[in-house]
């Protein structure tokens, strides 16, 4: 980060004579990007909570081989409507959240550059997630056809699978809005000086994710609507016995789900690019390869989808073609690692609870990315393919890469946002016992993936025990942790914690730390110089 702002805290024009809304106006008719983006922060942690408790019942029933608590339909929904809701739900949504909230902060601008529609966009969101939430009370049940949602199954589903078509239009339809404002504001609402390549790496990695949500989400828009039409209007898009293609429903799919990937991982490396210079008090190293690489990734992005439909009988060159750019996007990907840990190479470390998430997220996303490069190889993918060690994968990168990167940056702004510091010995305790049960939970996985344990059955086979309860066991205890992060959070905002500065960490550097703690409701209203 290379910005330097003129001027301190008590310098800057922070205006709050303007009239503040107050009750539920404040928050039903929101157009301050904060409340905006603290209100994404809520409803995410909310779907967390419910994405976690689905996860919790999956893995009650996994306790043991046969069926204990749950038929095996009422399974399929709990496993399609965790990833659903964990995916649409609880990440995208608290990486907007972080971007309404530290974007404009971060390029010196006073707000979002549209601001009502910046209100729609997160008010659409209840109405997705109670659609997807409603769709379990509806004869038949949620959808049981896998997040991905497959043809011909969920050609085959009752009316809970139109409630989550229904449900994905919305939701997309707020990720689309949202894109648009984050473009609109980081392009043109940057305060004097403020260069693209003076910008945090947080506003260029989240400048380039809005691209790729412009790109993609129409993608999903049109397979699912496809979808809905071979179900209810007698089209065959992808019904073989009406000469229709089953698989091109996984090209158009996997043609959003892949770039959807660094959709929910490139603001986590952008969070993670800030954490980690302030607590090892240097600059971050290759700023501008940075930038680079993460342009490489999105534009990269576009050409791997099929790795995930090796099995599928595709020709070899074609397998071949998808292997190798697999292989190639980790090369951006490693450059990345290698940043951070050459930042943190002699630099004068200290181990606050951001810095401990970030340099989680390094070892836990890194063991995520090798085992993403082993599934691209495609004889190995070919006998691996929807088994554990799929789900471990894909585990290791999202839930320890995007959450650990969204605890970091929670804990890192936290006191920015409050005015007050959060109880660093609790955060260390929620940082070991997360690390630790997510180990447990998700690595034992691997091997249940490599000895042919498939996922999303009901039942296995009485070998798999063993390490099945092992994972119950860490998911619980996983589960459990993130209500200490929950009881954190609240002391923190209560004002039950030591007074923050407005700098708060030593060696911070941006715009948002030259603000009081707590942030004023209106904030640059004259925009500040940046040398």
């Amino acid at each position: 980060m290379t910005s330097v702002a003129v001027g301190h805290a008590q310098d800057l024009v922070h205006d709050d004579h303007h009239a503040k809304p107050s009750g539920w106006r404040r928050w039903l008719f929101a157009t301050n990007h904060k409340d905006i983006g603290l209100m994404y922060l809520i409803f995410s942690f909310i779907a967390l909570l419910e994405g976690g408790t689905l996860a919790l019942l999956i893995r009650i029933e996994l306790f043991e081989p046969g069926v204990q608590f749950f038929q095996p339909d009422l399974f399929n929904q709990f496993t399609t409507m965790h990833g659903l809701i964990m995916i649409f739900g609880a990440i995208m949504p608290a990486l907007v959240g972080f971007a309404n909230y530290m974007i404009p902060l971060q390029i010196g601008a006073s707000d979002m550059a549209f601001a009502r529609m910046n209100n729609f966009s997160f008010w659409l969101l209840p109405v997705g997630g109670l659609l997807l939430t409603a769709s379990f009370f509806v004869p038949g049940g949620a959808t049981a056809a896998g997040w991905t949602m497959y043809a011909p199954l969920s050609l085959q589903m009752g009316p809970g699978m139109d409630m989550a078509i229904f449900a994905i239009h919305i939701l997309g339809a707020s990720s689309i809005m949202g894109a648009i404002n984050i473009i609109v504001t980081v392009l043109n609402m940057r305060a004097p000086g403020m260069t693209l390549m003076k910008m945090p790496l947080f506003c260029w990695t989240w400048l380039i994710t809005a691209y790729l949500l412009i790109a993609v989400m129409p993608v999903l828009a049109a397979a699912v609507t496809m979808l809905l039409t071979d179900r209810h209007f007698g089209t065959g898009f992808f019904n073989a016995a009406a000469g229709g293609d089953p698989v091109l429903y996984q090209h158009v799919f996997w043609f959003f789900g892949h770039p959807e990937v660094y959709i929910m991982i490139l603001p986590a490396f952008g969070i993670v690019s800030a954490v980690i210079p302030t607590f090892s008090r240097k600059k971050l190293f290759g700023y501008a390869s940075m930038v680079y690489a993460t342009s490489a990734i999105a534009i990269l992005s576009f050409i791997v989808w099929a790795h995930h439909m090796f099995a599928t009988g595709m020709p070899v060159t074609g397998q071949l073609y998808f292997m190798y750019a697999t292989m190639l996007i980790s090369i951006p990907t490693g450059v990345k690692v290698f940043n951070w840990v050459a930042t943190m190479w002699r630099g004068s470390l200290s181990f606050e609870t951001p810095m401990l998430f970030s340099i989680g997220f390094i070892f836990v996303f890194t063991i995520g990315g090798f085992t993403g490069l082993i599934v691209a190889v495609a004889p190995i993918d070919i006998a691996v393919h929807d088994t554990y060690y799929v789900v471990a994968h894909f585990h290791y990168v999202l839930v320890a890469g995007s959450l650990f990167a969204l605890f970091s940056g929670t804990y890192y702004w936290l006191p920015k946002w409050t005015g007050y510091m959060y109880d660093e010995k609790l955060g260390k305790i929620h940082f070991w016992s997360t690390m630790l049960s997510f180990n447990l939970t998700f690595f034992p996985m691997h091997f249940l993936g490599l000895a042919g344990m498939p996922r999303r059955y009901v039942d296995y086979a009485t070998q798999f025990t063993d390490f099945h309860q092992i994972a119950t066991i860490g998911a619980f205890w996983f589960g459990f942790s993130q209500l200490l992060f929950l009881y954190i959070i609240i002391k923190t905002f209560r004002g039950k914690g030591q007074r923050a500065t407005a700098q708060v960490w030593e060696g911070a550097e941006g715009l948002e730390w030259t603000l009081p703690s707590p942030l004023p409701f209106h904030t640059f209203e004259t925009p500040p110089e940046v040398k």
